[in-house]
């Protein structure tokens, strides 16, 4: 378990960075906008990219300092 979560908080760390390289060159999403509204925009799914990917790094550090569940 301890390697998944290194190989887990690693793409997660990798992903973050692909997403937010990508999202400073596109326009931002209007304010006001609801979650649905965030698939309709190319920035709003790397914003959303970039959460899914800080959460599979969360989870890899988590299975990286716990291996065996406690």
């Amino acid at each position: 378990m301890r390697n998944f979560g290194i190989i887990l908080l690693c793409g997660g760390a990798l992903l973050f960075f692909f997403c937010t390289t990508q999202m400073a060159d596109l326009p931002a999403v209007p304010d006001g906008a609801s979650l649905v509204d965030y698939f309709q925009y190319e920035a709003g799914r790397y914003e959303l990219g970039r959460y899914a990917a800080a959460m599979l790094g969360l989870i890899g550090a988590i299975l990286a300092m716990f291996p065996k569940g406690r």
